[in-house]
């Protein structure tokens, strides 16, 4: 089995703190970084450190970068298109919620995407989960709903697509000829989510599966039910996992960078974020949460360590995927490994800072991962 490997573009900013670039919850604690002596200043997202990173992951290999989408963003599909240049073989993997844009509208976006940039689009479904994010979108239906919303957005745009176009009557859309210019290649679509809701649709519309980084066990189990949701509709779907990465030549110097990261949280601004990510209405992110309660020893980071080199620590200040792989690079690809037993075959990977953790996991992880034929 050869796996799929993709990076993150930091469109809030960058640092190599937890705090500081990121999905972080309080708005005034966004843009905090390291002391102004040391090499930890928060990276503006602007289109020249944007493209250093874009061009890194292209460099040393990775298929695509995942480009995320809400309020502390800058737009995802602004800063994909002004990549396309600067980039030849990487391909985006752009973060939408369906229910703000039109299916329509967007399958003219994408399909002009993918002329431009040579099919180099995905697309991550992301259906929301946090009420108030939703309401600042204008967006008030509830989440079993926006799943559902979700499954005809998915079959009305991938229709218009077709040299035939999309004709739909259902709840949430009522499209009549839907249809780009010139018909175009649909890109692949991925969704998320442990809810219940999640299930039926990713097993009837979409293409991968992508779970936040859980213990492999778990994993596993969410693989077992939708794979089996996806048998029953006679189809096949591929898996992914959303994670960080912090790895080193040994193992006690990435969990010394993992302590570092752990040392400079208040247990304030903790307690703040966490009263904030408590509110969200995502299962996954509530099962985020469940691996460290917010609780933590800020002098040894293995306090986090839920599962052999998995590390929860991420999640006590950033939303969405919380958890690391931290150990060496035998230590990480043994994890990664783990991983591709159950059924993951694309991972989905992050660290801070973008540009120098790609280049620690590309030079230090990938050769182990293809001395095992796991790597291309």
């Amino acid at each position: 089995m050869t796996l799929t490997f993709d990076w993150f573009l930091p469109t809030t900013g960058d640092s190599r703190a937890l705090v500081g670039g990121g999905h972080i919850i309080p708005a005034d604690l966004g843009r905090a970084g390291g002391p102004a002596d040391t090499a930890g200043r928060f990276r503006e997202p602007d289109l020249r450190y944007l493209a250093h990173v874009a061009r890194t992951a292209e460099d040393l290999g990775f298929d695509a970068v995942l480009t995320p989408t809400g309020t502390p963003c800058e737009d995802a599909w602004v800063v994909a298109s002004a990549l396309i240049p600067q980039t030849s073989r990487l391909k985006f993997l752009l973060a939408l919620r369906p229910g703000l844009v039109s299916p329509t509208l967007l399958a003219q976006m994408a399909s002009t995407f993918q002329r431009l940039s040579g099919d180099r689009l995905a697309l991550n479904v992301v259906v929301g989960g946090d009420p108030a994010e939703q309401r600042r979108f204008g967006d008030r239906i509830g989440k079993d709903d926006r799943y559902a919303r979700a499954a005809e957005f998915i079959q009305v745009f991938r229709q218009a697509l077709t040299d035939s176009g999309s004709s739909f009557t259902g709840e949430h859309y009522d499209v009549e000829d839907a249809r780009t210019r010139q018909a175009a290649t649909a890109p692949p679509i991925y969704l998320g989510g442990s809810s219940a809701a999640a299930g039926p649709v990713t097993a009837a519309h979409t293409d991968v599966y992508l779970t936040w980084g859980e213990p492999p066990a778990a994993v596993a189990e969410k693989i077992a039910w939708i794979r089996g949701l996806a048998a029953e509709q006679g189809r096949t779907v591929r898996f992914g996992v959303r994670l960080h990465t912090i790895s080193r030549d040994r193992s006690e110097e990435a969990w010394a960078v993992a302590d570092a990261m752990l040392a400079q949280l208040d247990p304030a601004e903790v307690e703040r974020a966490q009263a904030v990510l408590a509110a969200s209405e995502s299962e996954g992110q509530r099962r985020m949460r469940a691996l460290h309660d917010g609780r933590f020893d800020a002098s040894d980071a293995r306090s986090l360590e839920v599962h052999p080199g998995l590390w929860s620590g991420v999640g006590l200040m950033r939303s969405g995927a919380g958890t690391a792989l931290v150990g060496s690079h035998t230590e990480v690809a043994d994890l990664i490994a783990e991983y591709a037993a159950v059924g993951v075959d694309e991972f989905v990977l992050s660290g801070y800072p973008h540009v120098e953790e790609a280049y620690w996991f590309a030079e230090g992880v990938l050769p182990v991962l293809r001395r095992r034929g796991l790597a291309a």
